[in-house]
């Protein structure tokens, strides 16, 4: 059966939305730049199971998530920084840094691979959050896809900027066909890989504008963009979010 279906909605679900979850659902499945198939459906179930771990919960009620000295236990498809690195983003990414970040590295976790796998974390947690808000189950995850990594690294690649590497600022505005200029940097902190950044801007159009909408302020969607910026201005300060 086709997924994103939504047949039990009460309301109706614009047809863009479901294509593009749907991209987003076949994108996870796939090899990816560094991962396999089978990692990113294991990291989009990880997302999924965060937020009922104990010992997330232990993290979270912590004054700092960093006293609790226990680890995941890893999976056969995932390591212990995979599982770390996909629990804290989905549960605590507020209180995240650089120290953990470089921890994990020190664990054998790439700087490619950790940005491949916040992509596929933070598209499952987007998808399934908005059929949390909908009152709907969730949709089943993907069957992972045989095949290999690309493993291609782009060029223009700077090291200094933030904790990952990321491309170029005007590298960026190429790729996702802004004008020239300084590229956001919520745009660039997926750059290393730039699969995942598409697939990440293909599900934030849907839900909330394309980097081409976000230089227009007339009316795009059904409310203008002084609501939408009023949601997503609220959203994120529940979220905590600091970009």
């Amino acid at each position: 059966m086709e997924p994103f279906r939504f047949d039990a909605s009460p309301d109706p679900i614009r047809s863009d939305l479901q294509e593009a979850y749907r991209r987003a659902w076949a994108h996870i499945a796939g090899p990816g730049t560094w991962l396999t198939g089978s990692e990113r459906v294991a990291i989009a179930g990880e997302t999924r199971r965060a937020r009922s771990c104990d010992l997330c919960a232990e993290r979270k009620a912590a004054l700092s998530p960093f006293s609790v000295g226990k680890e995941h236990t890893a999976t056969p498809n995932l390591s212990v920084p995979l599982l770390d690195l996909v629990h804290r983003v989905t549960t605590d990414a507020a209180r995240l840094s650089e120290k953990w970040y470089r921890g994990l590295l020190q664990q054998g976790l790439t700087p490619d691979a950790y940005v491949e796998a916040l992509g596929v974390t933070v598209i499952t947690i987007s998808i399934d959050r908005f059929h949390h808000a909908l009152g709907l189950p969730l949709e089943p995850l993907p069957d992972p896809q045989p095949g290999e990594p690309t493993r291609v690294r782009p060029e223009n690649v700077v090291e200094t900027e933030a904790w990952v590497p990321m491309q170029a600022s005007r590298a960026i505005t190429r790729l996702v066909g802004l004008p020239p200029g300084p590229a956001p940097y919520v745009l660039r902190a997926l750059s290393l890989v730039p699969a995942e950044l598409k697939a990440w801007m293909g599900v934030g159009a849907a839900q909330y504008l394309g980097p081409q909408d976000m230089l227009r302020f007339d009316q795009t969607r059904a409310i203008d963009r002084s609501q939408i910026e009023l949601v997503a201005g609220r959203v994120s300060a529940l979220n905590e979010c600091f970009y």
